[in-house]
């Protein structure tokens, strides 16, 4: 969208009640023209952000020597824009100049600049850190002949971006910020404004500031939990080109050569979001036998059954089976995004289902969806775990158990057939990023709805807090770490800070248990005394009374969030119902 565009959008969003964001930018480059587009991609999120900017060219000074006005922990977010030209004029503008002694010295000053900078900050706050690359020069300073030089201005932008990548990987919660793929993916003319440079010192066009924005609220996105699980997509002209119904399966486009390796080229984006772990599902008006006979059988798909967790295709409404998606999976419609070639389709879904993420396939146009798909920005994650990348496999094994649950007599001996093996264990330096990505992305069974980073969660530990987690197998296979809680101690009391599960294995009293195990802990620990918090969600309704299912009685007085609980530790182990195989407590 356009600058004009954006700001008559922002006119007509009410964004006063929306939760706060806030954000600090610290820079060396004139960027204020860069808030509205994060207000509007903010608000699209559910956010009402605040942007602070620190002053002009003075980012060693505030994080070093400390600016509490933008770096503290009332922030959020902490962008770093450090314009290569004005951090190094030599390097940047100057490299034929310099000796090779000269290129060096200048390299280990800029490391060493970055290294102060981002300790400073983690002084400050340990909000968020998203850190811009340096642009590669488009016209290296040494020609044709830069290019064949393993010590040119090229390949020196390209170790720098190579060292700030490792130095923020190696800080928690810190990413680098893709501003090179940024200027590959625009182009020279469309991303730089060379008037403005010279004007005010404001090097980037509003083009570039929106994708800028746009790879800030991936981050964002994905730590505050609001990125897309599910991918559902129609079949004809979207998976393959053509209509299977009427041209059969030799007569449909995938494959090689045009139109077909477009659709190859989708279904490859496709396959590489079902690595990282995002749920697949098909929703299409079709005969069913027809559409699994292309999955199964037609040489050229690489989507195959086997990489879908489920699909509703038959000649219902695509409201009504994307609804039944989302409760076979266990999942919110917001976590849904839907693909379609039919605008008709994408609009009544927008309307009806505005949770859903509703996005057009131009028909005629499949050249492109790959593209769409890659570029959207909803599945982005900051941790892919072994969990991840074998979650298709998961929500197909709970099909199964949904099948044997159709057939069982009644639910204890449904629950009991599927032979549970649980395991609370404490949280260490392996499962710790799995923990944190819980936190940042569980939002139906979750107490308190806190978000937590790698770093958030070592700090709660180093002052002695308990932080367990919780992995199922049961006979149709391991359904990983699918639990967390968080457990602050004081004297004799516990606080249950948080305490959350995976949608995949609710409804197999598998809470009950993990939360006799966490008390089981607290005592161990010389806790007579539990405190339950809850913190009243869109999403967490469903648990609202978890507490008092279990025992715990309200505390007196409560008239703001969270609402708190008491259990006396003093009155005896809580119930576990005997449905489970075995129960194992790793301390």
């Amino acid at each position: 969208m356009k600058l004009t565009e954006i700001k008559k959008a922002l006119r007509e969003m009410s964004t006063d009640l929306l939760p706060p964001l806030n954000v600090s930018i610290v820079r060396n480059v004139t960027i204020e023209a860069i808030e509205p587009y994060h207000r509007y991609m903010a608000a699209l999120m559910g956010f009402n952000v605040h942007v602070k900017f620190g002053s002009y060219d003075a980012v060693w000074q505030e994080a070093v020597s400390g600016a509490h006005e933008i770096l503290s922990d009332a922030v959020n977010c902490v962008i770093v824009i450090t314009y290569f030209e004005n951090l190094s004029p030599s390097l940047g503008r100057n490299f034929a100049g310099l000796s090779a002694e000269d290129v060096v010295a200048e390299v280990v000053r800029i490391e060493n600049y970055c290294r102060d900078v981002l300790e400073g900050i983690r002084r400050q706050t340990s909000a968020m850190v998203l850190w811009h690359g340096w642009e590669l020069p488009c016209y290296p300073s040494l020609g044709v002949v830069d290019n064949q030089l393993p010590s040119g201005q090229w390949a020196t932008m390209v170790r720098l971006n190579l060292f700030l990548r490792e130095l923020l990987a190696s800080t928690v919660s810190a990413y680098f910020i893709d501003t090179p793929g940024c200027l590959m993916r625009l182009g020279r003319d469309r991303y730089f404004d060379l008037r403005q440079w010279n004007m005010a010192r404001a090097p980037y066009t509003g083009e570039a500031l929106a994708e800028f924005v746009s790879e800030h609220y991936k981050h964002i996105r994905a730590a505050w939990g609001k990125n897309k699980k599910c991918l559902v997509l129609d079949c004809d002209n979207t998976l393959w080109g053509g209509i299977i119904g009427e041209d059969g399966i030799a007569g449909i486009a995938i494959g090689q050569g045009n139109p077909g390796s477009a659709f190859l080229d989708f279904q490859r984006e496709i396959l590489a979001l079902h690595q990282r772990g995002v749920i697949l599902a098909l929703c299409s008006k079709n005969n069913e036998a027809d559409v699994l006979e292309v999955l199964r059988t037609h040489p050229d798909m690489l989507i195959r059954q086997s990489h879908l967790a489920t699909w509703q295709v038959n000649w219902n409404d695509k409201v009504s089976n994307l609804r039944r998606i989302a409760e076979e999976l266990n999942i919110g419609l917001d976590s849904i995004v839907f693909m379609d070639d039919s605008a008709f389709e994408i609009d009544l879904v927008k309307q009806m289902l505005p949770q859903v993420e509703a996005v057009h396939l131009p028909l005629g146009r499949a050249s492109e969806y790959a593209h769409i798909l890659a570029s959207c920005g909803y599945f982005h994650t900051l941790v892919i775990s072994d969990e991840d990348r074998r979650r298709g496999t998961m929500y197909r094994d709970e099909a199964d158990r949904k099948r044997l649950h159709r057939s069982a007599p009644d639910i204890d001996s449904y629950l009991k057939s599927l032979e549970m093996v649980l395991t609370v264990q404490r949280v260490d330096r392996i499962i710790l990023p799995r923990v944190a990505q819980l936190t940042q992305r569980t939002n139906q069974f979750n107490l308190t709805t806190r978000r937590y980073t790698e770093e958030d969660i070592e700090r709660i530990l180093e002052l002695g807090n308990e932080v367990l987690c919780l992995r199922v197998v049961d006979r149709f296979g391991d359904a990983g770490i699918v639990g967390a809680c968080i457990l602050k101690i004081s004297d004799e009391t516990v606080l249950f800070d948080t305490l959350l599960m995976s949608c995949r294995v609710l409804g197999r009293k598998i809470e009950t248990a993990f939360l006799a195990k966490a008390l089981e802990v607290a005592r161990a620990r010389g806790c007579t005394r539990a405190i339950g918090d809850y913190i009243a969600t869109a999403k967490n309704a469903q648990v609202a009374d978890f507490y008092l299912e279990h025992g715990f009685v309200p505390l007196m007085d409560q008239t703001e969030p969270p609402r708190k609980f008491e259990l006396k530790l003093t009155n005896g182990d809580l119930s576990i119902p005997e449905i489970f195989k075995e129960i194992e407590l790793h301390l």
